[in-house]
């Protein structure tokens, strides 16, 4: 995660928030949108969804606020609530089976490789080359191969390969062991390069 640089006037901004200003805490708030709303659409993929997410986690942020001792970026506290908050509501959906990843692990042999995500998401020159139809089925089969995965798995796949979390920080957050963290990471990697085999060049696990 990259979160924002800290504005100079943010802790009066916080201070003002807590204690009631709207308006400040607009100006908190709004410079970091683009960041939560992301975050959060990429472990719902679902944009509707997500919009909800997002209004919950705003109203949880604004209700924690007066808890926030700056102890980090207020970014990155407000970064954290929105996973928490999209993972909850991830856990509320009909839960899949949990083998369902385990039906597209005879396609191919655990060679260690992965995909490379960043060719898919941070869009290249010869990508936007391409007609927005393309694109735009192009990013519909992205969102049919994540939605494939378990919501556990999606998960760590999200917070590891998207959003640059370690796997110590994601073992912690999460609260499961790194060996599981890792496990799921693979797995997700490998159901993803089957479905997606064009965009997981060989290459060597990170």
């Amino acid at each position: 995660m990259s979160p924002a640089s800290a504005d100079p006037a943010e802790p009066a901004l916080v201070q003002a928030a807590a204690g009631g200003d709207a308006e400040a805490f607009e100006a908190l708030v709004r410079p970091h949108l683009g960041m939560l709303f992301r975050v959060i659409d990429r472990i719902m993929g679902n944009e509707t969804e997500s919009q909800d997410v997002l209004q919950d986690a705003l109203i949880t942020i604004h209700r924690e606020l007066p808890g926030f001792q700056g102890a980090s970026k207020f970014s990155t506290w407000a970064y954290r609530i929105c996973v928490n908050q999209a993972l909850m509501a991830r856990r509320k959906r009909v839960r899949r089976r949990e083998d369902a990843i385990e039906d597209l692990m005879p396609r191919f042999g655990d060679d260690g490789h992965h995909m490379n995500v960043d060719t898919i998401l941070d869009w290249s020159e010869e990508a936007e080359a391409l007609v927005k139809v393309e694109q735009d089925q192009l990013q519909a089969r992205v969102r049919a191969g994540l939605d494939r995965l378990s919501d556990d798995q999606r998960a760590v796949f999200v917070l590891r390969d998207l959003e640059g979390w370690n796997t110590e920080e994601i073992a912690r957050h999460l609260g499961i062991p790194r060996e599981r963290v890792r496990q799921r990471v693979h797995r997700a990697r490998l159901a993803l390069r089957a479905l997606l085999p064009e965009f997981a060049p060989p290459a060597e696990d990170r």
